[in-house]
């Protein structure tokens, strides 16, 4: 058992537009990203102010391009800017130039729209996974103190099952040193699943997630994360419908499918809140380091 406060949670952000990113990825049309990111972005600020949180928000270099004084307003209240790569895209259709190009511009404006330091990195659909875990050097090499992309578990999308669940300082194959924080599993019906964010947060009932939450609290902070367009109840401009149209049956069902329950996320959100206090990811390992505990987690060829 940890010596730290485990009833201490890190609330997370991925500040991402969900229409222009869907736009590219599903219908392959570029577009700049809109407006919603920007106003439920603001959203859940309002949301972690009157809670007096301070929690860490993943932003896509894109969007601070995009929404300069958001970023500003971000940092300006208290919480973690730290990087969700530039423009949203997934390590396993990356180069590690790329990547680096990708990271590294991105660290670099934040900071210099903010004059804060980010120490943090989140990959895009959480693709640091055993085939990309090249990737880990590629964000060491940027200069970011910890990564926060592995999902323990074994997903459809997504998952690296054999890594620890527990923050930990990575060794990679390659010589370079990271910290990884982990994304929050907890076993259900003898299966790893994630919990307390995401699509599960939108699917599962609360009670179910609450259950999932407070057993990962007595052994660990738990980490959540949200994106803002999950705060988005309004019907999606029409050219994206015009798109959708022309989809097949199965790109169809999966995109529609994206709305379920998407009403109740705001309320369980701020339910979870009630369930711990928040620091940002980044105090959270500081205080681990002062405690000596981070174990080490080697990566082999």
């Amino acid at each position: 058992m940890s010596h730290l406060d485990t009833n201490i949670a890190s609330f997370t952000v991925d500040v991402e537009d969900g229409i222009s990113i869907a736009m590219r990825d599903a219908f392959g049309v570029k577009m700049d990203p809109t407006d919603r990111v920007f106003e439920h972005t603001e959203r859940i600020l309002e949301i972690f102010s009157e809670k007096s949180f301070k929690g860490t928000f993943f932003i896509l270099g894109i969007i601070a391009e995009h929404y300069p004084e958001l970023v500003k307003r971000i940092g300006s209240e208290g919480h973690e800017l730290a990087v969700h790569g530039y423009n949203h895209l997934i390590f396993s259709k990356m180069t590690p130039e790329k990547a680096f190009q990708e990271l590294d511009s991105a660290k670099k404006l934040i900071e210099d729209l903010s004059g804060q330091e980010v120490y943090g990195h989140r990959a895009p659909a959480f693709s640091i996974n055993p085939k990309t875990s090249w990737g880990l050097d590629v964000i060491a090499k940027c200069g970011f103190t910890y990564d926060s992309s592995i999902m323990p578990c074994k997903g459809l999308r997504y998952g690296w099952p054999e890594f620890s669940k527990n923050i930990v300082m990575v060794n990679t194959a390659n010589g370079n040193r990271i910290i990884e924080v982990p994304m929050s599993t907890t076993k259900f019906l003898s299966r790893e699943i994630p919990t307390c964010g995401g699509s599960y947060l939108r699917l599962l009932p609360y009670n179910m997630t609450k259950k999932f939450f407070k057993k990962v609290q007595k052994e660990k902070p738990v980490v959540v994360y949200i994106h803002p367009y999950e705060l988005d109840n309004q019907r999606y401009p029409e050219y994206f419908f015009t798109e959708l149209k022309k989809a097949s049956i199965k790109k169809n069902l999966s995109l529609r499918s994206n709305w379920l329950f998407r009403n109740t996320v705001e309320e369980k959100f701020r339910k979870l809140m009630a369930l711990s206090g928040s620091k940002p990811i980044i105090d959270i390992i500081k205080e681990k380091q002062e405690a000596a505990e981070l174990p080490v987690f080697e990566i082999s060829d």
